[in-house]
């Protein structure tokens, strides 16, 4: 519109600069001056449109680039964040998994830190007991005459009593290896027989915790939750009672008596505070999609 406009104006103008050739006293060669001036002026004038057409498209296909090039990083980046996303899971499923192998190695750990308590309890015992006999012969060795009893004769009752019967160390540890081992046939029977013959011992609450292991392990829920009760039943001091609920809970679970799993559960969480089965009881309620209860905090007694 502004060229049109130009270019009406200069013909205008010459239009007047030949009327004023014709009617004034102005030589022709002026006219003809201002007509080339004109005309150049028009020519500057169209070179520029043309020159600000050029560098207008040239500037579009530089945002058209710059427009192009963002989205193409808007898309890396995106990528990008799905990728770390990704691994941000991955690598907080991988700590899940670390975490229950490392929970289950210290819980071994710590079973082998009772039985090794318990163990050198039995041999100071046995180290009394050996003194005591010993200051008991020096007393009567004085007396010890023509009275003593024939070789063979008595004596020889004790030793085959004793070899009528396994040595508790032998099967208890025997059988926690072969359970480990994954032999769960043998580790039971080893573990039973640990029962039959030192049913009372430190240890024996063990034993039987680890038949519901073995149990477990075969997935044979029912038989677990039997031997977890007995735990829980005739041995109320012992130190396998948490892990004994918490893994009575499951095995109730995976038999589908949901109902009275968790409620074993929320009572782990209620026993035991701030321990490791706790913290697993509230994990497996979490994963079943189950509130778990509040923490619960014992006041001290006034």
């Amino acid at each position: 519109m502004r060229t049109r406009n130009l270019v009406l104006f200069g013909g205008a103008m010459l239009a007047g600069a030949f009327a004023g050739s014709l009617l004034g006293p102005s030589p022709v060669q002026a006219v003809a001056r201002e007509i080339i001036e004109l005309q150049r002026d028009v020519t500057t004038i169209l070179q520029g449109q043309k020159d600000l057409a050029t560098s207008i498209t040239q500037d579009h296909t530089v945002l058209k680039t710059l427009v192009d090039q963002s989205n193409e990083n808007v898309l890396k980046l995106n990528s990008t964040m799905g990728s770390l996303q990704k691994s941000m899971q991955d690598v907080q499923a991988n700590s899940g998994a670390r975490l229950d192998t490392l929970s289950t190695q210290i819980q071994g750990l710590s079973d082998n830190l009772e039985e090794v308590k318990s163990r050198v309890g039995k041999l100071n015992q046995q180290l009394t007991d050996v003194q005591s006999a010993i200051q008991s012969l020096d007393a009567k060795l004085p007396a010890a005459g023509a009275s003593s009893p024939a070789p063979g004769a008595a004596a020889s009752s004790t030793p085959a009593a004793a070899a009528s019967s396994p040595s508790a160390d032998n099967l208890y540890t025997n059988g926690l290896r072969d359970k480990d081992s994954g032999k769960y046939d043998l580790a039971r029977q080893e573990f039973i027989d640990y029962l039959k013959y030192f049913p009372d011992t430190d240890l024996a609450s063990n034993a039987q915790f680890y038949l519901g292991e073995i149990a477990y392990s075969e997935k044979k829920y029912d038989q677990a939750v039997t031997e977890y009760d007995k735990v829980l039943t005739n041995y109320p001091k012992s130190f396998k009672l948490a892990p004994a609920r918490l893994k009575k809970g499951m095995a109730l679970i995976e038999i589908g008596q949901k109902a009275t799993g968790l409620r074993e559960l929320r009572e782990v969480i209620r026993r035991y505070p701030g321990t490791e089965e706790e913290r697993r009881a509230r994990a497996k309620l979490k994963e079943l999609g189950v509130t778990a209860p509040a923490s619960y905090h014992y006041r001290r007694r006034r």
